[in-house]
């Protein structure tokens, strides 16, 4: 071989290392709401462009709303454990059953109104009791929304008798619980079925929180908007940002560390403070729309958190039947919210 065919080989070995070395992946993600709501906004899109910037372009992260790729919202689980896409977001809660421990952060007045606090105390929780019940994802982040309330077509609620005949979408097995026992009729249904729920008449209202309302044109299809007094939220939901745990695992490790130094305590936390931020904006919109704004009286919301004390024992000795600690898992959960509530905010700054 001459010199000069050497050197070109030798050129070209140099050039295929390199472009080993400088791996190129892209994750696609989905989820399933408005990408201009709350979590897309403040979260997914600055996590993704988080990824790209620390990779140094390596890694591209492709956001998917509205279950773009395929499947339902109650199948994201399934779908980032199957690799049918990389990673996503999910409520556990809409396979009611399937991860009962995690339904303890979901029980009501549980957490406090402050999505951030919330979502720290789920990482906590999560971390100390459902790493086994996810172990086949890679779990990048878990968190809570915001304050859940009760919107409706009519007024809004003043007596604990305002629920009687209420047909109200209930976004989890605990959530549903609740509004049976204040004396409604709960219809479970995932956030995306809401809107045309409500503009067929399928319901009169349901609960969910103030950021997601503008996405799903509460402003329009329903009248007033309901909160309970005090620091703690009526219900609140419980949330993963996952990945399929063989892509994760695949990854070269420079590129794992960057996932996780976006990950953890710091990105529940920045989850968390999306909803937070996304609630003053959605509150906001329903003012400007001229719906009425309400918050239900002290001791109404005693009343309401006394029948969430039923729901709570219930739900132990359902828990207890299943093998489990259901006072313990309540404990414990009470003890993590307890402990961020009043925390600093979180160390990350958009």
């Amino acid at each position: 071989m001459s010199l000069q065919h050497s050197l070109t080989a030798a050129l070209a070995g140099l050039t295929l290392a390199a472009t080993a070395q400088a791996q190129e992946v892209t994750l696609r993600f989905q989820h399933f709401v408005s990408p201009a709501s709350a979590n897309p906004t403040h979260f997914m899109q600055p996590w993704a462009d988080a990824i790209e910037e620390q990779s140094q372009g390596r890694i591209a992260v492709e956001i998917y709303p509205f279950m773009q790729l395929g499947g339902a919202a109650p199948d994201q689980y399934d779908l980032i454990r199957d690799g049918v896409i990389d990673g996503g977001w999910v409520i556990p809660g809409y396979q009611p059953g399937r991860f009962p421990e995690a339904e303890a952060l979901e029980l009501p007045f549980m957490t406090t109104k402050s999505a951030e606090e919330a979502s720290r105390a789920a990482w906590t929780f999560t971390q100390d009791h459902l790493m086994d019940d996810f172990a086949d994802v890679h779990l990048i982040a878990v968190h809570m929304h915001g304050r859940g309330l009760v919107h409706l077509q009519g007024p809004p609620i003043e007596a604990l008798a305002d629920f009687n005949g209420l047909r109200l979408r209930g976004p989890s097995r605990a959530a549903t619980l609740l509004l049976e026992r204040l004396g409604a009729t709960a219809v479970g249904m995932p956030v995306p079925a809401f809107p045309e729920a409500l503009s067929r008449g399928v319901v009169d209202g349901g609960v969910i929180t103030w950021e997601q309302a503008p996405s799903l044109r509460l402003d329009e299809l329903t009248e007033s908007h309901t909160d309970v007094a005090g620091d703690y939220s009526l219900y609140n939901l419980y949330f993963l940002w996952a990945m399929n745990r063989d892509v994760y695992e695949g990854l070269p490790p420079d590129l794992r560390a960057v996932i996780d130094a976006n990950s953890g305590l710091m990105a529940s936390a920045w989850a968390g403070r999306a909803h937070d931020t996304g609630d003053a904006e959605g509150r906001l919109a329903m003012e400007d729309s001229g719906n009425t704004i309400a918050e239900m009286s002290p001791e109404l919301t005693a009343e309401i958190a006394a029948l969430g004390d039923q729901v709570i024992a219930d739900w132990i000795v359902e828990a207890d039947a299943r093998g489990l600690d259901g006072a313990a898992l309540v404990t414990a959960a009470r003890a993590a919210i307890a402990a961020e509530k009043g925390s600093a905010p979180g160390p990350y700054t958009e």
